[in-house]
């Protein structure tokens, strides 16, 4: 369900939609090449952020996005891990990347990206939620570790997993409710979309 913050800046968490492609990819093309090159674990060209955000709303998983005055500025994914994938379960293990633009961070909105994955994959069948960056991403480590996860160090990248609890029949229906109304504000209240894409 889009949730608002109370306090700072308002910034709306809600899941991503196809129609979003146009927010999605303003987004990483306006990523800082420090904060680009921490979110695909190296260095990507503006080609290939270009691909990537054209496929990233139709791949395996979901995305959820933090708005601030309805600019997107904030972004997390969730994707399968191995198989077992379907349309409603993304099997027992899950990847969740992360990124927000840096002048948004310590807003609050990386840990409320990171509260609504976890709850997205405990209700898609997830047992293990996994987070990946590399050494040097400090705000990734500390909202990893914030949240629980199991820290691993492997080379110039660490590796992070949080066991995640069995959802609840009201867990499951909250999930599904939070759903109908991302996707009723996303329908209702479209981003503006940039002329000529």
């Amino acid at each position: 369900m889009a949730v608002q913050a109370l306090d700072g800046p308002a910034h709306t968490i809600r899941r991503l939609w196809p129609a979003d492609r146009a927010a999605v990819l303003d987004y990483f093309l306006r990523l800082d090449p420090e904060t680009r090159a921490s979110r695909f674990m190296g260095n990507v060209s503006e080609a290939g952020v270009r691909a990537y955000a054209a496929q990233s709303l139709t791949a395996e998983g979901v995305m959820y996005g933090a708005f601030v005055g309805g600019v997107l500025r904030g972004l997390a994914e969730l994707r399968p891990m191995g198989p077992g994938a379907s349309r409603y379960a993304l099997g027992p293990h899950a990847e969740a990347a992360f990124a927000v633009e840096q002048t948004f961070r310590r807003k609050g909105i990386g840990a409320a990206l990171f509260a609504r994955i976890a709850r997205s994959a405990r209700h898609r069948g997830v047992k293990d939620l996994h987070v990946r960056c590399l050494s040097g991403n400090g705000p990734m480590l500390r909202l990893a570790a914030k949240h629980g996860a199991a820290l691993q160090h492997e080379g110039r990248e660490i590796e992070g997993a949080l066991h995640l609890a069995r959802p609840t029949p009201f867990s499951l229906w909250y999930e599904g409710i939070a759903e109908a109304f991302d996707f009723t504000l996303a329908a209702s209240f479209p981003e503006r979309m940039p002329a000529g894409r």
